[in-house]
C-alpha cells in the first residue's frame, strides 16, 4: 500500500519543518522499516537512531502520531488499527488517487533535540544517577555462599527489571514537562528495582532521597502517560505508587515533608468519615497540626474567601458507608504492612 510520512526536521542552521515522504509499503513491515527506506532511496541526510530492531535497546524510540513508541516494534498495520480504535482521527495526504494513510513523526519530547529525530539524553542519564540504581555497596560485598533468594522474591524484580531506558515513558512525563528538577518515571521505577532487590541493604536511606521535594516521588502528577507510553509493560506509575506506599509505611512522622502530609492526611480523613474534612485537611497539611505557622498564616485568605461566599464548612457529617470504607482502608493498610521489606542489617 501506499502511506505517507510527515516528518519533523530539525537542524542547528534552521528553525524545525515538517517534510513529506511518499512511499509504497507492505502493512507488516515496522516504521522502522519505513524510516530506512525513506533515508536509503529518498533522502540520505534524514537522522535517526537505530541498533538492535529488535525492542531491546531501546535506541529507537521517537513519536508516531502524537505518541512515544518504539519504532521497531510498531508495524503499519498496528499503528492503523490502534488509530482507527481510538477517538484520535488521523489526518490524510490527498493524493490524485484518493485519501492515504498519513503516519505524523517526530522526535520525543522533553529532550533537546540534536537533529531531525535523534535527541540528547545526558539530562535523562544523569537524572537516573541521582537514584542510585544499584543494590548498596554492603549488599554487593561477596558473601561466603552465593546470594539466595526465594523465586517469589526474584518474581518481584521481573517487571521493572524489562525496562530498556528507551526514554518513552520521559518524553510524555507530563511532571518533567513543568518541574525541571523531577527525575523522571525511568529513574523512578528503577528506584524501586533496587526498593524490591532483598539484597539491598540501604532502605531507609533511599526512601528519605526519595521523598525529597518534588524531585523525587511527590513531583508526579499520576497522569498516567508513561504507563500508556512504556512499550516493554514496567508500568512506572505503579512502581511510583509502590515507593510512596514504602515511604508512608517507613517514615516516622517527625520527619514528614508536606508532599508526605498530604498523602497521609487524604487517607486518614477518608478512612474517619467517608470523604474528606477539608477543615481538618487543611489544618494538617499547611499547618502541621499547628507547628507550621507560615502554613497557617497562608490558610487566612482563603477561609476568608470561603467565608464570604458561604462555602466554610461549619460541621461535617460522615458519609453513608464510612465503616465499609474504614475497613477497606484499614485491609489494604496492613497488607502493605505485611509487604513492606524490612531492612537488612549493615
Amino acid at each position: 500500500m501506499q502511506v505517507c510520512f510527515q516528518i519533523q526536521r530539525q537542524s542547528s542552521e534552521r528553525a524545525p519543518w515538517v517534510e513529506t515522504y511518499r512511499l509504497e509499503a507492505n502493512p507488516s513491515i515496522t516504521i522502522l522499516e519505513c524510516l530506512n527506506q525513506i533515508k536509503w532511496e529518498q533522502d540520505g541526510s534524514l537522522a535517526f537512531r537505530k541498533n538492535c530492531r529488535n525492542t531491546i535497546c531501546g535506541s529507537c524510540a521517537i513519536r508516531v502520531n502524537g505518541r512515544a513508541a518504539l519504532a521497531c516494534k510498531e508495524t503499519l498495520q498496528e499503528e492503523l488499527d490502534r488509530l482507527s480504535a481510538s477517538s484520535f482521527t488521523s489526518q490524510s495526504a490527498t493524493t490524485e488517487s484518493g485519501s492515504i494513510p498519513t503516519f505524523k513523526i517526530q522526535p520525543m519530547q522533553n529532550f533537546p533535540v540534536i537533529k531531525d529525530l535523534v535527541v540528547e539524553m545526558g539530562e535523562f542519564w544523569k537524572n537516573l544517577a541521582q537514584v542510585d540504581p544499584y543494590v548498596s555497596t554492603a549488599g554487593r560485598s561477596i558473601p561466603e555462599r552465593e546470594f539466595l533468594q526465594l523465586p517469589s522474591e526474584r518474581e518481584a524484580l521481573d517487571q521493572v527489571g524489562n525496562c530498556i531506558l528507551c526514554g518513552a515513558c520521559y518524553s510524555e512525563c507530563n511532571s518533567k514537562a513543568a518541574i525541571p528538577e523531577f527525575v523522571g518515571p525511568h529513574a523512578l521505577a528503577k528506584a524501586y528495582r533496587v526498593l524490591a532487590d532483598t539484597r539491598d541493604n540501604a532502605t531507609s536511606a533511599r526512601l528519605t532521597d526519595y521523598t525529597r521535594d518534588l524531585s523525587g516521588v511527590w513531583g508526579c502528577t499520576r497522569c498516567f502517560n508513561c504507563n500508556t507510553a512504556c512499550p516493554m509493560g514496567v508500568a512506572p506509575l505503579d512502581q511510583i505508587t509502590r515507593i510512596k506506599s514504602e515511604i508512608l509505611v517507613q517514615t516516622p512522622e517527625p520527619q514528614e515533608t508536606r508532599a508526605i502530609r498530604h498523602r497521609r492526611a487524604m487517607v486518614d480523613l477518608v478512612e474517619q468519615g467517608g470523604w474528606i474534612d477539608e477543615r481538618r485537611f487543611g489544618l494538617r497539611v499547611l499547618g502541621n497540626r499547628f507547628r507550621d505557622f507560615k502554613g497557617l498564616w497562608s490558610l487566612i485568605p482563603l477561609g476568608i474567601r470561603m467565608l464570604q461566599r458561604g462555602k466554610f464548612p461549619f460541621s461535617f457529617a460522615a458519609s453513608e458507608g464510612t465503616s465499609a470504607v474504614r475497613s477497606l482502608i484499614h485491609s489494604i493498610k496492613m497488607r502493605e504492612s505485611k509487604s513492606s521489606k524490612p531492612e537488612n542489617p549493615s
